[in-house]
């Protein structure tokens, strides 16, 4: 099935919509402001060393030194092939007494070994090849790692390392295969092996193109840091993580791939050049959208995303989606709604779970649900009908690029499924808990509160002599307490032997008081 790819560029945000006859399939965005560190590779120069740590600060050119703990200077498969002893004891001989030798105007940037104490394998004013784990928080700086990855679409590159891995989320019986298939094909022409290499999930049904391509796009990539480490000065960046229009040519983009339409001619530019580079076949896709139109209203993207904040899915039979996402799982409830189009009531029901079952897949993706999801179809008596609805959704779920698993009608009347997570949900990145209600979906009526109040000054008149009480609460609410509750009210204070005033703050929400002691 053939897909177009539209890239809406802004200083502030960068929108990706993923297009398939006609209709959005994904959507993926990137903010400038909350795009963090976390993959970058720098030139770090050691700082400072704290042997009663063991660890180091480590600048990297931001505004508070970074951290590296003794345990993130080698992979911990290093100690499985640590060098006998004799040669350890070379190699601490050697260092770190001599002061390092430069190179194009840098220290030399020394191997780290997992055996010594961080004292004896870095020094203060070393250079050192480290990339970020941790994003910083607050007052405490970036946390860092000198084991350096770089991860591809099917693979992860471990360039100081001759590891051969597999998710191990990928079947057991199925790993030794995959990883056999793996060293043949990242074998350099000599025969060995240049660099390790992780299978990544979403490879387990790659071809061996596929692997070949993200291998030489990982090493180019390792080529182009180890060249640019030679020549920059310390504290440095060497790599940025790639950004959302360089993650979609590489992870999106394939054989049915049609354009790739972008609206900044200045980013075109860009992207062009890192296609060139690494992705030859992708350029000649790549296309400068200059229309009068916003680029994301050719398909109503816009309107999608709003939908995709819904509750609610209206079908075009009349039928409706009801769906929810909570913290263990996404429920679907299908409803047959004012659909009446069918002969007879079990037509009605099986048309309407079918084209449910079509617009569940895609809501999924649109909204990028993962975790459980539990589908609720509208209850179905025959069989055949039960089996052409199960059919039809796992094959619209075989479109889907993130893994799912489907089980078949529980005893209840449920299909079970699993989407992986891969990114927040669109609901999690465009919108945040009400504030009125804290997510609850729902918030006490203003009488309700009225009763909160009466009984919270009753509790305060118990334990405190105050002059009066003053009660400062939602408009809504003291309007109620001037008005029907207002006998209420005035008992209240007759009881407790204090006047009780009234004031109403508009920024406050219904469920919001306050009682002021005067």
């Amino acid at each position: 099935m053939t897909q177009d790819i539209l890239i809406n560029w802004a200083p502030q945000e960068t929108r990706v919509a993923v297009v398939e006859q006609g209709a959005v399939q994904e959507v993926h965005l990137e903010r400038t402001l909350e795009r963090g560190l976390v993959g970058n590779i720098y030139l770090g120069k050691v700082s400072r060393v704290l042997p009663g740590m063991q660890s180091a600060f480590i600048d990297i050119g931001l505004d508070r030194a970074a951290f590296l703990h003794v345990a993130d200077l080698m992979p911990n498969i290093a100690a499985k092939h640590a060098a006998p002893r004799d040669r350890l004891a070379n190699v601490s001989a050697a260092e770190p007494s001599a002061q390092p030798a430069a190179t194009s105007g840098n220290p030399r940037v020394l191997t780290p070994n997992p055996v010594l104490p961080i004292e004896r394998q870095i020094f203060e004013g070393q250079a050192l090849m480290v990339q970020v784990l941790k994003d910083p928080i607050g007052t405490k700086g970036a946390r860092l790692t000198a084991q350096i990855s770089i991860a591809g679409r099917l693979l992860v590159f471990l360039p100081q390392d001759s590891h051969i891995g597999v998710s191990q989320k990928i079947p057991s019986s199925q790993r030794d295969a995959l990883r056999q298939r793996l060293l043949r094909l990242t074998a350099s022409a000599d025969g060995s092996a240049a660099g390790g290499f992780i299978l990544r999930t979403n490879a387990e049904d790659a071809n061996d193109e596929e692997l070949i391509e993200d291998t030489a796009y990982l090493r180019k990539t390792w080529l182009r840091i180890k060249e640019a480490a030679t020549r920059q000065p310390a504290a440095t960046l060497l790599h940025e993580d790639l950004n959302l229009m360089q993650r979609v040519l590489r992870d999106l983009v394939g054989t049915q791939t049609q354009s790739i339409r972008i609206d900044s001619r200045e980013q075109h530019g860009l992207l062009q050049a890192f296609a060139a580079e690494f992705m030859p076949d992708t350029v000649r896709k790549l296309q400068h959208y200059s229309g009068e139109r916003p680029i994301f209203d050719l398909y109503n993207v816009d309107e999608d995303i709003a939908r995709a904040l819904s509750r609610r899915v209206e079908l075009k039979s009349g039928g409706y989606l009801v769906i929810d996402q909570t913290e263990a799982l996404t429920t679907v409830d299908v409803n047959t709604g004012g659909y009446v189009g069918a002969r007879n009531f079990d037509d009605t029901v099986f048309r309407t779970n079918l084209e449910a079952a079509q617009t569940i897949a895609r809501q999924l993706r649109l909204r990028n649900l993962g975790g459980i999801v539990i589908v609720d179809f509208i209850d179905m008596v025959r069989e055949d009908h039960r089996d052409a609805v199960l059919t039809e959704f796992r094959k619209q779920l075989a479109r889907d690029r993130v893994k799912t698993m489907t089980g078949g009608f529980s005893q209840l009347g449920l299909v079970e499924m699993t989407r992986k997570r891969t990114r927040e949900s669109l609901a999690h990145m465009l919108s945040e808990p009400c504030p009125a209600c804290s997510g609850k979906g729902v918030v006490k009526t203003a009488r309700s509160v009225c009763y909160d109040v009466l009984r919270e000054i009753l509790r305060e008149a118990r334990a405190f002599n105050p002059r009066e009480f003053r009660v400062v609460a939602s408009p809504k609410v003291v309007e109620l307490f001037l008005d029907e509750e207002s006998q209420h009210l005035a008992g209240l204070s007759d009881f407790i032997g204090k006047p009780i005033s009234l004031q109403a703050e508009s920024s406050m929400t219904q469920e919001q008081y306050d009682i002021v002691l005067l």
